[in-house]
């Protein structure tokens, strides 16, 4: 069977996985909301409809109300994969979400996740 791309994915089943590794480490459903719509520019609101919907990770940044710039300071890996060195833009912005989800849950601040 083929692997589906990052794109295809489905964003509103991967995100209860998100929000639990968050959680696991004492983080909150509220940091990982805020991380994705530092991320998208969604807001709360924006972003739960868009969970609603059953959206794909493509759909999510595509429909994005203004993707941050600032997204590009994220670096590190994901998984063993450097995020700077992924060409595929969905598959790089999921994997920016996965690191500040990683970063929440590794105890960094909130504000230092955002890059603030």
């Amino acid at each position: 069977m083929a692997r589906k791309s990052i794109a295809e994915m489905s964003f509103s089943q991967v995100y209860p996985l998100l929000v639990q590794k968050a959680e696991r480490k004492g983080r909150t459903r509220a940091e990982v909301d805020a991380a994705c719509c530092w991320l998208t520019g969604y807001d709360e609101a924006g972003l739960a409809r868009q969970l609603e919907r059953g959206i794909t990770y493509q759909e999510l940044f595509d429909e994005a109300p203004a993707m941050n710039p600032n997204r590009a300071l994220i670096t590190g890996k994901v998984c063993g994969v450097d995020v700077t060195a992924i060409e595929d833009p969905v598959e790089r912005d999921a994997r920016y979400l996965d690191k500040l989800v990683d970063e929440l849950a590794r105890g960094k601040a909130l504000e230092k996740v955002l890059r603030g």
